[in-house]
């Protein structure tokens, strides 16, 4: 489009400078059951009137606007003096991530700025029913490196870094660009921005991080709300440019050529600009001391979790950050910020013990066997088999005289090697006498009362163990072969 048109009619700025959006989210006559052809499918006699009475071809360029804050996305149609008035505003179904630009695959942003559409990036065949490509990455984006795939404007409700509406919408959106085709246009511009860029807005967001992209796309929203036509978009020194005139080329990364802006347009803005300047400094003063809170996605998600009562899984609708979002005083945001990072953080050092534990384990395949305890075992006390001593067998056992009552012989104590070595050769002597020791009691106890103190009862328990040992052996009944089972 060329300059000189725009020039025409940017004098007419008093009349156009305020706001001519319409509010009111259109209702879409569409019913699906009776499209027989998504891609031939004619528009509903109930907006072809409203075409005609806005003087509209029904073939006429148009124009794609969209406000993610507000959930809006706008058609514009030219009418019969080539300047372009809003037709519909459909309400998005479900938009992902938050305010701001997408910079990479899998961040689940929606793109920002400005984006040519042409016919080839119309898809029919959408799994979500009807889809438009967006275009990103566009020259801007990759000259700042910023990429990602398949960013749409489609059906379904469901978005993963799209712009989504319903089926019905998407019908209407669709047959609306494919006629604006048909009539010769070859590109339909899309402006995807992040809200209405009004002074009062501006001042809300004014402590984003996205501030300085806003501000640079903001020239371009201005100079369509001026002229009521689509901005002439170019890149230089890895920037948008609008409506500017050169006898130069621009090149994205290149540094821009010299250019201009016309006189009559460079008017306009100064005027816009005067009162944009004034109402910002009012909504700053208005602000003070007070931050917008930007919600998630999940946030905007929760206020709108009735709508998806009783539907499929697919949908997804997301509320608008202005229903979810709020105004806050600075230190209870910084406060509420710093617990959502410790959250967060939280979070993730889970996920990284997670993965450790899969990855060593292989998802739970090869759980590994714990290593040994080093620290010292207790020791743990064993009954000891008192030597000499004749173990019964089964059947020894079982006919033995004194049966189940025969009375047990209580364990001695024994002797340790050492001590039995040292002793005297008249104490050895002594204690080998058998005639002396009761075979039913402990020859410690009845030693015990000799000494006079607990060194000398030890003693004697030690000196008194073989003695019984060897009575004990010689009271064993003497073994006889198995088969003789009766008789002494």
């Amino acid at each position: 489009m060329r300059l000189t048109h725009l020039v025409a009619t940017a004098a007419i700025v008093a009349l156009l400078a305020g706001c001519t959006a319409n509010e009111v989210v259109d209702t879409v006559d569409v019913d699906l059951k009776k499209v027989s052809s998504k891609v031939n499918y004619q528009l509903s006699g109930k907006i072809v009137q409203k075409m005609q009475a806005m003087s509209m071809a029904k073939d006429s360029p148009i124009m794609l606007r969209i406000f993610k804050e507000e959930g809006i996305l706008e058609v514009w149609k030219a009418n019969s003096s080539n300047r372009f008035e809003m037709l519909r505003q459909y309400k998005i179904c479900a938009w992902s991530g938050k305010l701001g630009p997408k910079v990479k695959e899998g961040d689940r942003q929606a793109p920002e700025g400005f984006y040519p559409i042409s016919p080839g990036q119309m898809n029919p065949n959408s799994s979500y029913y009807l889809a438009i490509n967006t275009g990103f990455p566009n020259r801007f984006d990759q000259a700042n490196g910023r990429f990602g795939t398949n960013l749409m404007i489609h059906g379904a409700c469901s978005s993963s870094g799209c712009y989504s509406m319903t089926d019905e919408q998407m019908q209407e959106i669709f047959s609306l660009s494919r006629d604006a085709y048909k009539g010769g246009q070859q590109a339909i511009q899309l402006q995807a921005l992040p809200f209405r860029m009004t002074a009062e807005n501006m001042a809300r967001h004014r402590n984003s991080p996205n501030i300085d992209f806003w501000n640079m796309l903001k020239p371009g929203y201005d100079q369509f709300e001026i002229t009521k036509r689509p901005p002439e978009i170019n890149i230089c020194e890895k920037k948008y440019v609008f409506n500017q005139q050169t006898d130069g080329k621009f090149s994205p990364t290149g540094q821009c050529p010299a250019m201009s802006t016309p006189n009559v347009m460079q008017l306009a803005l100064d005027s816009y600009n005067r009162k944009y300047n004034e109402d910002y400094a009012k909504a700053t003063k208005k602000l003070d001391g007070m931050v917008w809170y930007e919600p998630s996605e999940a946030e905007r998600k929760a206020i709108v979790a009735k709508q998806r009562v009783g539907k499929e899984l697919a949908y997804a609708p997301t509320g608008t950050s202005l229903d979810a979002g709020k105004l806050m005083k600075v230190a209870d945001l910084e406060k509420q910020e710093a617990r959502r990072t410790e959250l967060e953080d939280a979070k993730k050092a889970i996920e990284i013990q997670k993965a450790e534990l899969d990855k060593s384990t292989r998802n739970g395949k090869n759980v590994p066997v714990p290593a040994e305890n080093p620290l010292p075992k207790p020791v743990q006390q064993a009954a000891v088999e008192q030597p000499g001593a004749v173990r019964k067998g089964f059947w020894s056992s079982l006919f033995s005289k004194g049966g189940a009552d025969a009375q047990p012989l209580e364990p001695a104590a024994v002797a340790s090697v050492d001590t039995a070595q040292q002793q005297p050769a008249d104490q050895k002597r002594a204690v080998q006498q058998p005639a002396t020791i009761a075979t039913t009691q402990p020859v410690a106890s009845a030693t015990a009362k000799k000494p006079a103190d607990a060194a000398a009862q030890a003693a004697a328990a030690t000196e008194a163990a073989p003695v019984v040992e060897q009575v004990v052996a010689e009271q064993q009944p003497k073994k006889r072969p198995f088969w003789k089972i009766w008789g002494n």
